[in-house]
């Protein structure tokens, strides 16, 4: 019984996550659902700064608190192990789905594109970036990412094998490819408003410094991290170095 307690949970909260994913790809791109990010303003603009600074700030913490080997190894006292993973990816989702609903939009322009050959690109580009996400976390074990692998081998009373170190395609090219990702999505936007540049911007800040609490994680738990590190580049490609298969990458299922 508790063992089919945890798989229900793990799946229940990948559930979760995955309504949130799609309504967020809506949210971000003002398509489908009921609020985007570009609804008409409710309040003034410098009440929903000061709300939606909060609401990314809620989402920053929570996202690198829970992320820490140090908080894990305290939170494993208080949540069994095998659900560690995936309340992080629970509560990671409720921040979300806290941040869709009391976002407040602010209006203004800074460009649009609509209806050009150039916001045809960018919405291309835009919907890439959400298939390129989706791509890596499979790259990285995307079952261990969002925790059903540790509820499955609990299910089964199997131990959990440690995941390898390893350059799967993309991780040869840049240390974050994740993170390239995220960054196409927030910018790729063919009308670009104040309230969109706003959130950009916060989440871009947000990346550059989770990349550094991240790879600190890595080079702490990986000696061949600082190898890998010094041979690729961070989220820009170069083309003229390419890391050998067999070198080591980083582990981003253990530090996301």
């Amino acid at each position: 019984m508790k063992r089919t307690a945890f798989l229900a949970y793990g799946i229940a909260c990948y559930a979760v996550f995955f309504a949130t994913f799609l309504y967020a790809i809506g949210f971000i791109g003002n398509l489908w659902v009921p609020k985007t990010i570009d609804a008409a303003p409710t309040v003034p603009f410098v009440q929903a700064l000061l709300v939606n600074t909060l609401l990314l700030g809620v989402f920053a913490i929570q996202h690198s608190v829970m992320a820490r080997p140090a908080f894990k190894k305290y939170w494993t006292r208080i949540v069994p192990q095998p659900l560690e993973r995936a309340t992080y990816v629970l509560a990671s989702s409720l921040a979300l789905v806290l941040l869709f609903w009391a976002w407040e939009p602010m209006g203004g322009l800074v460009w649009d594109v609509s209806g050009t050959i150039g916001g045809t690109v960018l919405t291309a580009l835009y919907f890439a970036g959400w298939a390129l996400l989706l791509y890596v976390t499979f790259l990285i074990n995307h079952f261990d990412l969002f925790g059903l692998s540790q509820v499955w081998n609990e299910f089964r009373q199997r131990e959990a094998q440690p995941l390898k170190f390893v350059t799967p395609s993309l991780y040869r090219w840049v240390r974050h490819p994740l993170y390239v990702a995220w960054l196409m999505i927030f910018w790729m936007a063919q009308t670009m408003t104040v309230t969109h540049l706003v959130f950009a911007l916060a989440c871009t800040g947000y990346i550059l410094i989770a990349i550094q609490l991240e790879e600190r994680n890595l080079a702490e738990a990986h000696p061949e991290y600082a190898q890998y590190k010094r041979k690729v580049p961070m989220l820009i490609p170069s083309f003229r170095r390419r890391l050998d298969r067999r070198s080591a990458a980083e582990l981003v299922a253990d530090a996301s």
